[in-house]
């Protein structure tokens, strides 16, 4: 990847202290290696050497890079082409950003306790054993706790009621037996539970804590859907991330995606009960430890090229709300935080540059210290030729979390073809996902994604239990091509 201030040393292989007929020396053996590859990577190795043969323009350099080694965050990317050619139509290219903390900063400084609530859905359709694996998974997560970390429990139906008002693990038995009185009735309001969820975090000092509320669900809320969403922005305001998780088939999973849109937070598919405390435990495990709050994404692009997707990969997956700043969650544990662009190029009728600078921008007060917002800025370009470029070599983690995102995507438009009627449409959409599950070697999902096939074949509409089992198939297809990239990496 290409970091915000190229490491030129590093490129030709050179150390600080090298004389200036060492980098000579190393200049001629990088041309040599060069020969035959990108154009791009013969550039930076001139780029470095102009750089460092000059003692002035030296100097700046290891000035500037000095800086930029004593920042709390850095930033790479990764473009999935830098160069495009004269075309009258428009074109795509892919860009692969990752925000990292500086960890021996990081490690050295305290980090704020949990400032916890759990939400969690005891309407009818909990009862029996979906309700009793989330208590005793809520349960256990509080035993992990430690002694500075704030917990708190609702229960909600068509009203909510407050199990444990805001406090810290020290009597555990009295909470644990509070939880295990909660019982099913009623139906599914979620803003009750959310609002009482909300009074219950602020009753501590947001600014000393890392604020999380983890909703359970398995249904839909009636009546009450744009009332929760406001309410969603209005915590995202105050520091306080929402993640959510919607157990079996029959809730909305396009509901959940926008309610933890506005902090960044991650919604997620427990397919079975007996999977819910491994789902919480790992949700929780990435809270415990936050670098930096509320990271949010602005482009400065020209007017030659626009963001059109992009999908969070790490700490989780989960698709971004595009807008003039988009929320990017937290930078938590030890996990980056990595995001996938699409990026739009209008057509280019004659050779240019375009120019793709981002800025990324977090509350490092998530860390001990003063408390300080800052912002830094990345810059990509893409140069637009008269002639095709040889094919440039990228990341296999780039291009594999491009072919997954494109199956991702396959699955929510055919969903919204079926949704508005489109059948034949939704149905070919469909039938091309099949078949690039089964090339990947994802039989499971293909053969679901038949299903839907068939089902729409003869039906005319698709299942909620395919919706969801492909949606977040394809998602965990992500994760595990993040985590298998970096084992390969540590080998």
């Amino acid at each position: 990847m290409t970091s915000e201030q190229p490491d030129y040393y590093r490129i030709l292989d050179v150390s600080p202290q090298d004389s200036l007929e060492t980098i000579q020396a190393a200049y001629k053996k990088a041309q040599k290696q060069a020969d035959g590859k990108p154009k791009t990577a013969q550039q930076l190795i001139h780029a470095a050497y102009e750089v460092l043969a000059d003692p002035d323009r030296r100097a700046i350099y290891d000035e500037l890079l000095h800086e930029a080694r004593q920042q709390d965050l850095h930033i790479s990317l990764e473009l999935s082409r830098d160069t495009l050619t004269i075309s009258d139509q428009e074109q795509l290219l892919y860009m692969l950003v990752e925000v990292t903390a500086d960890q021996q900063q990081a490690d050295q400084k305290k980090h704020r306790p949990l400032n916890l609530c759990f939400v969690i859905d005891r309407s009818t359709s909990m009862k029996g054993e979906r309700l009793n694996r989330v208590k005793q998974a809520a349960s256990l997560i509080f035993e992990k706790l430690t002694p500075d970390d704030i917990i708190s429990l609702v229960s909600f139906s068509d009203r909510a009621e407050v199990v444990i008002e805001a406090t810290n693990n020290s009597n555990l038995r009295l909470l644990q037996s509070r939880i295990s009185s909660i019982s099913p009735s009623g139906g599914t309001e979620m803003y009750q539970g959310l609002m009482a969820a909300h009074k219950q975090l602020a009753a501590v000092n947001l600014a000393q804590h890392n604020n999380h509320l983890i909703l359970l669900t398995d249904g839909h809320t009636y009546g009450d859907e744009v009332e929760c969403l406001a309410l969603a922005e209005k915590l995202a305001a105050k520091s306080i991330g929402i993640s959510a998780f919607g157990i079996g088939t029959e809730w909305n999973d396009t509901f959940l995606d926008k309610l933890v849109a506005p902090s960044g937070g991650h919604s997620n598919y427990i397919e079975a009960p007996e999977q819910v405390l491994k789902f919480l435990q790992e949700r929780v495990q990435g809270l415990g430890n936050i670098h930096a709050r509320n990271v949010r994404l602005v482009s400065h692009f020209s007017q030659a090229a626009t963001i059109s997707y992009g999908l969070k990969i790490s700490p989780f997956t989960q698709p971004l709300a595009l807008s003039d700043e988009v929320m990017l969650g937290n930078l938590e544990g030890r996990a980056p935080l990595t995001f996938l662009l699409e990026v739009r190029v209008t057509p280019q009728p004659r050779e240019a540059r375009v120019r793709l600078p981002l800025e990324i921008t977090g509350d490092l007060s998530a860390m001990a210290g003063n408390p300080r917002e800052k912002s830094y800025r990345t810059d990509a370009q893409c140069l637009v030729l008269a002639e095709a470029p040889a094919a440039e070599e990228t990341s296999p983690f780039l291009t594999k979390a491009v072919r997954i995102m494109t199956l991702y995507r396959l699955n929510e438009k055919a969903w919204s073809e079926a949704q508005l009627g489109n059948i034949d449409q939704a149905t070919r959409r469909m039938q091309h996902l099949t078949t690039r599950l089964l090339e990947a070697g994802e039989t499971r999902l293909a053969s679901q994604a038949q299903m839907e096939v068939n089902r729409l074949n003869h039906l005319g509409t698709m299942s909620l239990e395919g919706r969801k089992t492909i949606k977040y198939g394809t998602r965990a297809l992500i994760d595990a091509t993040l985590k298998l990239d970096q084992n390969e990496n540590l080998s």
